[in-house]
């Protein structure tokens, strides 16, 4: 999940939908899921979208951001390496997308292939299924579990993609229960991108008025 919702409006989503452990994954930091992470009832498992030079890369198990400045974006290879210092996974989300600006470059995949521990064969706001049949096959060339994100950023996305896989207590256990997974889901539709559009226009309107500007 990739949000703007207040903490208590997810866990009350979750709950509605028996969700007992979500990711959050924000751009360009990890705070609000270690805050989430302290209060929820359930398992949080703290994430982050970073962008790199080439497109972005999901680190999850963290501990702390990776990166938090959009302007000075780190290669793939870097966000790797900062994502195993802290002990965490690497995932390759919504990969070989078409229309996603910020989906990793294909070649870069194939350079870091090695270093990936997960693979989104279900975004549920990829709008094209063979975008995901790439990424299933990827993920089987490779020998990658395969996992699945809501990649929700509204509360009604959530639990639009899951994954039903046994309990895990650690990073470890966690790839171990994803791979006995059984991955669920539909598309959100497009109608959600505008949502997203238009959260990026309140944020830059927000922080032009809190510097006394006008955007």
């Amino acid at each position: 999940m990739d949000s703007q919702n207040q903490f208590e409006k997810i866990i009350e989503r979750c709950q509605e939908l028996n969700i007992n452990c979500i990711a959050i994954a924000d751009h360009g930091t990890a705070e609000g899921a270690l805050e989430l992470q302290k209060i929820a009832p359930f398992k949080v498992i703290v994430a982050e979208e970073i962008l790199t030079t080439d497109g972005e890369i999901m680190g999850m198990f963290l501990k702390e951001t990776i990166k938090s400045e959009p302007d000075a974006r780190i290669t793939p290879q870097e966000a790797v390496r900062l994502i195993k210092e802290q002990g965490g996974l690497v995932n390759l989300q919504h990969p070989f997308e078409t229309i996603r600006g910020s989906a990793l470059k294909d070649e870069k995949i194939d350079e870091i292939a090695d270093s990936i521990d997960l693979v989104e064969v279900l975004n549920s706001r990829s709008p094209f299924p063979a975008n995901t049949n790439k990424a299933k096959a990827f993920a089987v060339k490779h020998h990658i579990p395969g996992g699945a994100g809501s990649d929700a950023h509204s509360i009604f996305e959530i639990g639009n993609a899951y994954i039903l896989m046994p309990d895990f207590n650690n990073k470890e256990e966690f790839l171990a229960a994803l791979a006995q997974g059984e991955i669920h889901g539909k598309r959100s539709g497009v109608f959600v991108h505008f949502f997203s559009g238009w959260a990026k226009v309140k944020r830059k309107l927000l922080k032009g008025s809190e510097n006394g500007k006008k955007v």
